[in-house]
């Protein structure tokens, strides 16, 4: 009896989290940056526009660095999937 990994797809769990993370931090610089250039450029007194930079900020970043996630993820399993056929 071999004691071989079952095939999954799924990357490991330390992977996956490291992923998360970097999204929540991709979207609170997203946050920043956003929120700090509406400040730059508006100088109303509603919060509002401020709002809608912090808002559209994060989501835009969040949004691009979970792409990269993604991508690097998917390309980490096919590593993985191709070292184990060359072993």
């Amino acid at each position: 009896m071999t004691n071989e990994r079952p095939l999954s797809a799924l990357p490991s769990p330390l992977a996956r989290i490291m992923a998360f993370v970097s999204i929540l931090l991709g979207g609170l610089g997203g946050a920043l940056i956003g929120y700090t250039l509406v400040d730059i450029q508006y100088d109303g007194a509603s919060a509002t526009p401020l709002g809608l930079g912090l808002v559209i900020g994060a989501i835009v970043a969040a949004g691009g660095t979970a792409i990269i996630a993604v991508l690097v993820l998917r390309a980490t399993g096919e590593w993985r999937d191709i070292g184990d056929r060359d072993s």
